[in-house]
């Protein structure tokens, strides 16, 4: 991509994700945090003294996603709401790669050391989801509680035909043929137009590849510490959720489906229900 282009989609990329800042519950705070691997953006929001949590976006998406998220949560916690390293946003990598899993659970760990905290709740969406449920594992007792909201790759595969459907933007992402996959997939619910654009924006910006791995094994699902619950988009294309939902289930953990959510309309447009379901599970 040219670099004259590449400087117009930042640009334009930049006054997005202001806008969307813009219509964050108020006071909301940002931060950048140093870890060994780059500096973290994070957005604040909720009492300071409040039980902490930790919102991770899905791959592609921002912080800002999280809004209706934090505005909720608020009421009752200290919302740190991230920016992936490596993935869109206002975090920069520097130091040293993230490469692995074992890259990711250090970089958390960074952060809530950065933060001050020796623990806190997760919450995770998409990609993101595997990321918490990857920390909740490797470090159980620097993890209160774990939300997964319609995970990847923890309890079931992709559909190949999300994956198809995927490959040109995987292949040369342009901002519409993202706008375009995501409208199929959502069946073009649009939920909140600041909260789409950065999404649809960041896909010309540079970013790195991100880590992933294998679904965890049974074995390691069934000694999960954490508390945790599952939230699974019934209408998700991204993968069979009642399968998904199955499976989480019979590992014993607490399961509930999103009725009329896809994959990419959340976490923007959580239901009330949803969220009183998740507000009342980090705070019991």
């Amino acid at each position: 991509m040219p670099a004259s282009r590449t400087f117009d989609s930042a640009l334009a990329f930049d006054s997005a994700y202001d806008e969307l800042l813009a219509a964050w519950p108020h006071p909301t705070t940002t931060s950048r945090l140093p870890t060994p691997y780059g500096t973290t953006h994070l957005l604040h929001h909720g009492a300071e003294d409040a039980p902490p949590v930790l919102l991770l976006p899905g791959g592609g998406s921002t912080a800002g996603s999280w809004r209706t998220t934090a505005a909720a949560l608020g009421a009752t916690h200290r919302v740190h709401a991230v920016d992936l390293v490596g993935g869109p946003g206002r975090s920069r990598t520097g130091g040293r790669p993230i490469r692995t899993a074992d890259d990711l659970t250090a970089w958390l760990d960074a952060v809530l050391d950065g933060l001050g905290l020796t623990s806190a709740a997760f919450c995770g969406h998409s990609y993101g989801g595997w990321i918490a449920l990857r920390y909740a594992l490797a470090a159980p007792d620097r993890t209160d509680r774990l939300v997964l909201l319609d995970p990847t790759g923890c309890f079931a595969g992709f559909r190949p035909g999300y994956l198809l459907r995927a490959l040109p933007t995987l292949l040369r992402p342009t901002a519409a043929r993202t706008a375009r996959f995501l409208a199929w997939e959502t069946g073009g619910a649009e939920h909140d137009p600041r909260v789409r654009r950065p999404d649809v924006l960041a896909a010309e910006l540079p970013r790195l590849r991100p880590v992933t791995g294998p679904r965890p094994a049974t074995t390691e699902l069934a000694a999960l510490r954490p508390p945790a619950l599952v939230l699974l988009a019934e209408g998700s294309r991204t993968h069979h959720a009642r399968e998904a939902a199955q499976r989480a289930t019979a590992l014993g953990l607490r399961t509930e489906l999103v009725p009329e959510a896809t994959h990419h309309t959340l976490p923007a447009a959580l239901p009330p229900k949803t969220l009183t379901t998740l507000t009342g599970f980090l705070t019991s």
